[in-house]
């Protein structure tokens, strides 16, 4: 080709990448997918303390089985991360499961999705790090999510900071209670760091350290240098989010090719008939009789095996084609959803269902949200006629990525 001929391309190729880099720098990336992220495992996470609550003592309490000596050695062992080594004590229990409860419900609803993403964090991993042998592959990925969520802008739709913001464009007015919450919540990596010893990973002290100083610093910038200096922030920010979702998407790929390359290599898997043993497990039988009724059906319980085999190592194979990915990534939450219902897994489903989600089609969720805003309209016409009257402009839908 000819140095005129290719001059063209070059300059098409170079347009290209000016335009890939203004988008993962100027934009946040699946702002609805990691909305669902945040608001399926807060919900998650919400709804498996609430049923447990009667339990609480025994799973992660210091009377528990696995007592607090005990977990004290494994804790120094393995240096995992938890504030109920600190004391002994059952109000320091209680108030630790109570942050966990809070910041799981503050976290869903998208309230200061920054502060109460560092405490949902701070919640799983201290309850789950204190009994790890209560936990099942849904705690593992909650675990990983936790830890991911606090680096992602995942309240940028459907929560109360994103109804604020539109409320306050430009973020200039006065924030007590922003600035209130970021004081109190100093205490917390102080006392991290005080007990050091006794919680775990010093990464984890780092990351909060970070956290804290970061939201400081992003306050003063908005509050005092709101030009270029705010706008490097949201550069940097865009492209931790970003980042971050990324990881997520490579998270969730690895699992399910992971789980069906081993599932390749098991006997049971190759003959077709996995599925039917752990329907005659009276630990996963919540329903004895449709157990029953689905082990019974040897060729059904011969398709399942198979499909689920299929449909995991080939999902990760089908990102790039958005018909054939929707199609597994729908078999893929029908199937969780089953193994919730059959086998009597409800957080574990939750959990994975919630992972899915990094997936789903951003053209569908601008549906829901506009299905729920009509159904909102309906139930409170007055509002409604409000916003009419106001003159309020339709929301602007976001752009596709490979996530939708």
């Amino acid at each position: 080709m000819s140095p005129a001929g290719a001059a063209p391309h070059r300059e098409s190729a170079h347009a290209r990448l000016a335009r890939a880099v203004q988008r993962v720098t100027g934009t946040v990336l699946g702002p609805y997918q990691s909305a669902v992220i945040r608001i399926g495992f807060a919900a998650t996470w919400l709804l498996f303390l609430l049923r447990e609550f009667p339990h609480r003592h025994e799973l992660y309490g210091p009377h528990g089985p696995w007592g607090w000596d005990m977990a004290r050695q494994l804790v120094a062992d393995n240096r995992s991360f938890t504030v109920l080594m600190w004391s002994d004590s059952v109000l320091w229990f209680e108030a630790v499961y109570a942050l966990a409860v809070l910041s799981s419900a503050l976290l869903l609803v998208g309230w200061r999705t920054r502060a109460t993403s560092a405490l949902f964090m701070v919640g799983v991993l201290s309850l789950q790090n204190r009994s790890v042998f209560m936990g099942d592959g849904g705690d593992n990925v909650l675990h990983l999510m936790a830890i991911y969520l606090v680096l992602t802008r995942c309240g940028q739709v459907w929560s109360l900071d994103a109804r604020r913001r539109a409320r306050r464009p430009g973020g200039r007015g006065a924030d007590a209670a922003g600035v209130a919450l970021w004081a109190v919540l100093g205490l917390g990596p102080v006392a991290v760091l005080v007990f050091q010893d006794r919680s775990g990973e010093p990464w984890v002290v780092v990351l909060l350290w970070l956290l804290w100083l970061a939201q400081g610093a992003w306050w003063l910038v908005s509050r005092y240098a709101p030009g270029q200096p705010r706008v490097l922030l949201d550069v940097l920010a865009n492209l931790l989010h970003n980042a971050t979702l990324a990881v997520i998407m490579a998270e969730v790929c690895l699992i399910y090719a992971t789980a069906g390359w081993y599932k390749i290599q098991g006997s049971r898997w190759q003959d077709g008939t996995a599925l039917y043993y752990p329907l005659n497990l009276d630990y996963f039988n919540p329903w004895p009789a449709v157990s029953d009724l689905l082990a019974g059906a040897s060729v059904v319980v011969m398709l399942i095996t198979y499909g689920t085999v299929i449909v995991q190592v080939a999902f990760p194979f089908t990102l790039f084609n958005r018909r054939v990915k929707n199609v597994l990534l729908a078999v893929m939450m029908m199937e969780h959803a089953g193994i919730a219902v059959l086998l009597g897994l409800p957080a574990f489903s939750l959990a994975m269902i919630t992972a899915d989600a990094v997936f789903l089609p951003t053209v569908f969720l601008l549906w829901v949200e506009g299905r729920a805003r009509l159904a909102g309209r309906r139930l409170r016409p007055r509002r409604a006629a409000e916003e009419r009257e106001q003159g309020q402009a339709p929301d602007v839908p976001a752009p596709r990525t490979l996530v939708g």
